[in-house]
């Protein structure tokens, strides 16, 4: 990696760690409050005014929106598109309050992949659950709350994982997240036992959290880079990866999607490099395909395709 490819991809991981989530715990409590004891269909209806105000006062938030369902739909997205695109993310948010407080019977929620989760725990071994920002991770969850013996555990960086807990404990003062630490020295450890356990792990593979080695895809037709850590970590332990997703597909409808992406229980030590290409191009693919099933689901606001590196493939 040249200086200054490794000056453009920690100006941008700078960029979106800056950013501070909007909001706070006391005004996610008296969301919970009010949308628990409410019902979800009244309480969904500040959610328009919501979008709206990041429509109007995020800009950075509304470029980078713009340009990925520029590339998704094939053509400059409408005023009204472009609204829906935040309006869905504030619906999974919203979501939240109660698929975390197990309130999950009101939510249509469909599988596929179904066969595929059956056989991973059938055998008794762990394995990585692979994610992007796309859709509602709390749906997937409630999702391993209704099948026997799935307990899916995350991972994720400390100051993340703090930020998660308090959320948690705004909606829900008895919930908390099982969280693996990352950047400690004890964190592949922690996951080889969780995997031993039969536990699955979950990981989102679409975001850099800083100097990590990257591999150039090509995601809705333009080239951009990847991290290729969390599928180095299953190759090194020899996991199974499987893709997940939950989809919010309006009303009160999720489709949840878990989907093959690698086995490196097989792999020779002298092939690793090359599979976990592979698997990082599949990855990709799943990304791609996702996104243009269901465009308004992807939740990456931030600069995904740089200037830089954003050139068609060929």
């Amino acid at each position: 990696m040249s200086i200054g490819e490794k000056a453009r991809i920690e100006a941008h991981t700078a960029e979106w760690l800056a950013r501070q989530e909007r909001g706070s715990p006391r005004m996610l409590r008296l969301m919970a409050y009010v949308s628990l004891r409410l019902g979800r269909r009244v309480s969904r209806v500040p959610l328009y005014l919501i979008a709206l105000y990041f429509f109007l006062f995020a800009p950075s938030a509304r470029r980078y929106s713009r340009r990925y369902l520029g590339l998704v739909l094939g053509r400059p997205p409408t005023a009204a598109e472009r609204y829906r695109h935040l309006l869905y993310f504030s619906t999974t948010i919203h979501d939240r309050v109660f698929l975390i407080n197990e309130l999950d019977a009101q939510f249509e929620i469909s599988i596929e992949g179904t066969a595929l989760m059956e056989a991973q725990l059938a055998s008794g071994h762990g394995a990585f659950l692979m994610g992007s920002h796309m859709g509602s991770f709390e749906v997937v969850s409630t999702v391993g709350r209704r099948q026997p013996g799935l307990h899916v555990v995350m991972t994720m960086y400390e100051a993340n994982a703090r930020k998660i807990n308090a959320i948690l404990r705004a909606i829900n003062p008895g919930a908390k997240a099982d969280v693996i630490p990352l950047g400690r020295v004890d964190s592949m450890l922690n996951i080889s036992e969780r995997l031993e356990r039969g536990s699955f792990v979950g990981v989102l593979g679409d975001r850099t959290l800083g100097d990590e080695p990257m591999q150039e895809v090509t995601v809705l037709g333009v080239r951009t880079k990847l991290p290729t850590g969390p599928m180095r970590t299953a190759a090194i332990l020899g996991r199974s990866v499987i893709f997940m997703a939950g989809l919010y597909r309006g009303g009160n409808r999720y489709h949840v999607v878990f989907a093959p992406l690698a086995d490196f229980s097989q792999t020779p030590a002298g092939t690793r490099a090359a599979a976990v290409a592979a698997a990082v191009d599949r990855y990709a693919l799943l990304l791609d395909q996702y996104c243009r099933s269901d465009p308004y689901n992807w939740f990456n606001f931030f600069d995904f395709w740089p200037a830089e590196s954003g050139k068609k493939a060929p």
